[in-house]
């Protein structure tokens, strides 16, 4: 009786402080991310190739964010103040981009917000490994994940009532109201933490021999592939938008028709990240793995047909919506279990490297081709890499079995 209390159990105030925390930061970020276009260009006549320059110049730094920060994770109250920190980083430079008065401002603190974003996230990961029982991994990011989905379905819509009742400009002071309280949220699973944490130092270092050792590398293969194909999401309402125009739609109606359905991808992909969880705690991470990869070339195979119909684009949205809920729960799942607490933060920081990485060159190299070639080739290329991923992890398993 008492390991099953101690089982149901698995939702402590710490793992759903660590849920709460990514919707209240995605949610308030979101704010940012959707307003900051019409701030750019409208209110501060900046042009849309800055615009592309701070975005892709900020994301970069993101993924070596993650990478450094990683290290800096081991160690558990290193950890702890990190992840506090990187939101509250966050919620202060997204707020004062409303006071900006130029364009290179808006650039210095668009990087310092995602280079905090960054740093946290193998703090924030395996702060939630600590606080989570190690049978209940899956649906503990499940949770983290889902809160991050939602966030970024309630972002924009809270964007689209702000502007329209205080403006642009203070839109985005509103924006750190959210990221405020996430800081706040994390603070509880730090607390959790601390009381759990046997107390030892480890020194910043990425222990590379000790994460081959216990099979980083060999996990890193699927989802490597994975990420190579994982395009960012703008590139798909832009396909959406780009087959409704075609077909008679008038561009303001086709954009708009766009973003509710990405909305609809967000709100499916929280929920499935929340059934990945269980599945993943039941099956492993693998078949939930290979299940996202698989959901992604249906997807992209609709988006490349492209018929312009609006459930047509509806149902490729989902498809997507529930790979990456499926994709991101079980990653970051196999990495909690796959690595002692002390290897966790470096661990965590490897994967988001990767994942950076792998979807800065989808997205360049399928916006090129989107371009210059065709959509469907486009597409077709990502889905490659998804049906790679597929294949990858199914010699895994079977690998693993051989070697038993």
């Amino acid at each position: 009786m008492a390991t099953t209390v101690e089982q149901q159990r698995w939702l402590t105030p710490g793992v759903g402080s660590v849920g709460a925390a990514s919707f209240f930061s995605d949610a308030g970020h979101e704010i940012a991310t959707a307003v900051l276009p019409s701030f750019l260009t409208g209110v501060l006549h900046g042009s849309a190739a800055a615009l592309g320059l701070i975005e892709g110049f900020a994301d970069a730094l993101t993924g070596v964010a993650k990478l450094l920060g990683g290290p800096l994770a081991n160690d558990p109250a290193r950890r702890r103040r990190l992840a506090t920190g990187g939101y509250l980083g966050t919620a202060l430079a997204t707020g004062l981009i409303g006071a900006a008065t130029a364009v290179w401002q808006v650039g210095v603190l668009r990087a310092l917000a995602w280079t905090s974003r960054g740093i946290r996230s193998p703090s924030r990961d395996a702060l939630l490994a600590s606080v989570a029982p190690s049978h209940a991994y899956g649906r503990a990011y499940g949770l983290e994940r889902a809160g991050d989905n939602l966030g970024a379905v309630i972002g924009p819509l809270l964007a689209a009532g702000l502007v329209a009742w205080i403006g642009i400009r203070h839109a985005l002071y509103v924006a750190f109201l959210p990221g405020i309280l996430a800081a706040v949220a994390i603070g509880v699973a730090a607390r959790e933490a601390s009381a759990r944490d046997s107390v030892r130092r480890e020194r910043p270092r990425f222990a590379w021999r000790a994460l081959h050792e216990a099979g980083v590398i060999r996990a890193l293969l699927p989802i490597a592939l994975f990420e190579f194909g994982n395009v960012a999401t703008t590139l798909l309402i832009l396909r959406a938008t780009h087959v409704l125009t075609g077909h008679g739609e008038t561009a303001t109606a086709a954009a708009s028709l766009a973003i509710l359905i990405y909305a609809a991808h967000n709100a499916f992909g929280s929920v499935v990240a929340l059934a990945a969880g269980r599945w993943v705690d039941h099956a492993g991470p693998a078949p939930a793995f290979a299940a996202g990869g698989a959901l992604y070339v249906l997807a992209y195979a609709g988006f490349a047909v492209g018929v312009a119909a609006w459930w047509w684009l509806l149902a490729a949205f989902i498809l997507a919506g529930a790979g990456i809920g499926l994709a991101e729960t079980a990653q970051s799942a196999l990495f909690a279990a796959l690595l002692p607490d002390r290897l966790r933060g470096s661990g965590f920081g490897v994967l988001g490297g990767v994942q950076a990485l792998g979807d800065l060159v989808a997205t360049a190299v399928v916006g090129i081709l989107y371009a210059t070639v065709s959509p469907a080739v486009a597409f077709g290329y990502a889905a490659a890499w998804m049906a790679a991923s597929v294949v990858a992890t199914g010699l895994l398993n079977r690998r693993r079995q051989a070697s038993r």
